[in-house]
């Protein structure tokens, strides 16, 4: 049996067509707007707010970075190991008194699960640092900005800046095969339930992540 397609017909299914594009395309826009407030500080943080969030995860990535490469020069990658173990939790502990914030880092893998264990949002933030590096997006002023209401009339700022792998990580962090075997075995010692390793540089390596109250 024909079906006859009368003018009706036809401009009906031009405005379903026309409807479902409208659709895909606010989809599209609205996932755009929302990451592209991921990406930047959200509208309505001051700038003290902003500059005071980079300067303390710029503090504790400085006062890490500081400490294992002099402890690195020193003694070697094997003392750095030790280093690392008690000195970033230290460190990170300090700051996040001093600022009055959670500050720590994360990892894509975790070497130390009672500091670099990722929580959800922490999860998020690392998910997207790897579709925004695979989209070509430059890792070096990197970032994640997320404000969350917590509690009735209080809400909480999410902060994660990018960690990526350097030549200098791949001492203890790159292929396994390629670890001295001395170094393997302290590693083995120090963190019995280590995943981080076979990395190589430019990949992500983590991030420092900082969570504080907003007034």
């Amino acid at each position: 049996m024909h079906t006859q397609t009368t003018p009706t017909t036809r401009i009906t299914k031009t405005r379903k067509a026309a409807l479902a594009a409208l659709l895909v395309t606010t989809s599209i826009s609205l996932t755009t707007i929302v990451n592209a407030q991921e990406h930047a500080p959200p509208a309505g943080l001051d700038d003290l707010t902003v500059e005071s969030t980079r300067a303390m995860a710029n503090e504790l990535l400085t006062q890490l970075g500081q400490t294992l490469k002099s402890t690195m020069s020193k003694d070697g990658p094997e003392a750095a190991v030790s280093v690392c173990k008690e000195a970033s939790p230290s460190i990170a502990k300090t700051l996040s008194s001093k600022h009055g914030a959670q500050m720590t880092r994360v990892g894509t893998r975790v070497r130390n699960p009672s500091m670099g264990t990722p929580n959800p949002w922490q999860k998020d933030a690392l998910a997207k640092f790897e579709h925004r590096l695979a989209q070509g997006e430059p890792p070096a002023s990197m970032e994640y900005w997320k404000v969350v209401e917590v509690d009735k009339g209080k809400r909480e700022l999410h902060y994660a800046k990018a960690i990526m792998v350097q030549p200098i990580c791949l001492s203890c962090h790159g292929a396994a095969s390629e670890i001295p075997a001395s170094l393997a075995e302290k590693i083995r010692i120090e963190y019995p339930q280590d995943q981080a390793t076979g990395y190589s540089v430019g990949k992500l390596r983590g991030a420092v992540v900082v969570s504080k109250p907003l007034n």
